[in-house]
């Protein structure tokens, strides 16, 4: 990533002001998130780790983990109600609370190459659609967490062409739910917390998330028999967001401190999806079947599954908000990002 450096001085005159400064006053913050420590909680520990140390102890993040201070259907309306003062949420739990945000979710974007996705996701933070989704929970958006592109692990007979997706219920949400649906499944937006109990029960077949960090943290592998390796269909945003009240209360020094550790959640953030990865993959490789499609095949998926599903969700918000004009900005954002 070419955007990954932090600015290490600027932090570090944010410390030194804050050090000197024996009246500081003392924060604490609130951050909801659900399920365990894992590769997707990097980047707001980080964050957590370097506000703490930078203020001197001063301002400090308080992790809930596990659905601690608010459910993670809940979490935009815990924010709303300044239950907590930032958090998690997945775009995909909630269409209906973030419309424009559901973009993240629309199969086959551009979105694979780690600097590439970075750059389309803050500039679209900063489009006046999907500021007006967290305008309406009175938050604001702070950092990607840069989930990597779905995959899907299951149970049962592996799905060795597009045409064994027809019948199976799939957890796959938006767009790339979608995209599912086109090819003959059935489509589920199950949290994640539920998958495990779903798929050991039968009541569901297979399920997408971020490869591979995401269906090991939640132990999908214990109770799959296979999974795909290449069919990349799509992705979500599940962001870190603060409240704007809580952010507005902040002195200016605190203000300056998370912007200046901006790059280094990034950093962070990126590099536990790439150091995961690395134990993961050969033990799901050893234990479990891999599904790997022909390019005739993703091409096939690509053209029932990609162009119709980004013009269904366009025309399904044309009067909501400046759709197309969000997805447009997604490729040219892609298309320049990429040079």
């Amino acid at each position: 990533m070419r955007r990954t450096i932090i600015p290490v001085a600027a932090v570090f005159a944010v410390s030194a002001a804050l050090s000197g400064s024996a009246t500081a006053q003392q924060v604490n913050w609130k951050f909801s998130t659900w399920g365990k420590q894992r590769a997707f909680t990097k980047g707001i520990e980080t964050l957590a780790e370097v506000v703490a140390k930078h203020s001197g102890g001063k301002f400090t993040i308080t992790i809930g983990m596990g659905e601690q201070f608010s459910k993670d259907r809940e979490n935009l309306d815990g924010i709303k109600l300044g239950a907590i003062d930032a958090a998690h949420f997945c775009n995909f739990y909630h269409p209906g609370k973030n419309p424009a945000f559901m973009v993240f979710s629309l199969p086959f974007l551009p979105l694979g190459d780690w600097n590439v996705s970075l750059t389309v996701r803050e500039t679209l933070f900063k489009h006046a659609a999907l500021v007006a989704d967290m305008d309406r929970w009175n938050a604001m958006t702070y950092a990607t967490t840069l989930l990597p592109q779905y995959e899907f692990m299951g149970k049962g007979k592996p799905p060795v062409n597009l045409d064994a997706w027809k019948g199976k219920r799939v957890r796959a949400g938006g767009g790339l739910g979608d995209a599912m649906e086109a090819i003959g499944a059935i489509k589920t937006t199950t949290t994640a917390t539920e998958v495990y109990t779903s798929m050991q029960r039968g009541t569901m077949d297979a399920a997408s998330f971020p490869y591979t960090y995401s269906h090991v943290a939640y132990k999908i592998h214990e109770v799959a028999d296979w999974f795909t390796t290449n069919m990349s269909p799509g992705t979500a945003e599940c962001p870190i967001v603060f409240s704007k009240t809580s952010y507005a209360k902040l002195p200016d020094p605190y203000k300056k401190l998370l912007a200046a550790a901006k790059a280094e959640v990034d950093k962070a953030q990126v590099q536990a999806y790439i150091e995961i990865d690395k134990k993961n993959l050969p033990m799901l490789h050893k234990l479990l079947i891999p599904v790997t499609y022909s390019d005739g095949q993703l091409k096939d998926f690509r053209k029932i599954a990609g162009k119709p599903v980004w013009d269904k969700w366009v025309s399904e918000n044309k009067d909501k908000f400046d759709a197309q004009g969000v997805l447009d900005l997604v490729f040219k954002t892609a298309e320049e990002a990429g040079r």
